[in-house]
């Protein structure tokens, strides 16, 4: 993955930002992909399988938020970064896998309950 630590010493080339913008939007998929895949192994009543995809689910968010708050923060409000239609696409695929995982979260704290 490109390496966004660095890259923002000097203005970001398109290329190199669709890359960075890329990884936002993978890593979201990523981890509402396993949100809801672990909503399913609770929905079938493997709550070890479901926790641990939800782990995994908040490794892949946690990188993704951290490539959004360096934009951010290398951004400084100033229009730094070019906004372009797949920088909006990306930060709305991170958006709804914050929610999924939140959500998901309680659906599976209710099937558990349910199955005890």
């Amino acid at each position: 993955m490109f390496d966004i630590d660095n890259a923002m010493e000097t203005p970001l080339a398109t290329d190199a930002l669709e890359e960075v913008i890329m990884g936002l939007i993978i890593n979201a998929g990523q981890a509402r992909s396993l949100a809801y895949a672990a909503l399913k192994q609770a929905k079938l009543g493997d709550f070890a399988a479901a926790r641990t995809m939800m782990e995994q689910s908040r490794m892949a968010l946690s990188e993704a938020h951290r490539v959004q708050t360096k934009l951010i923060e290398d951004d400084q409000g100033e229009g730094k970064i070019n906004v372009s239609l797949v920088l909006v696409h990306a930060q709305d695929h991170l958006m709804n896998a914050m929610l999924a995982r939140e959500l998901v979260t309680e659906l599976i704290d209710v099937h558990e309950m349910m199955n005890k």
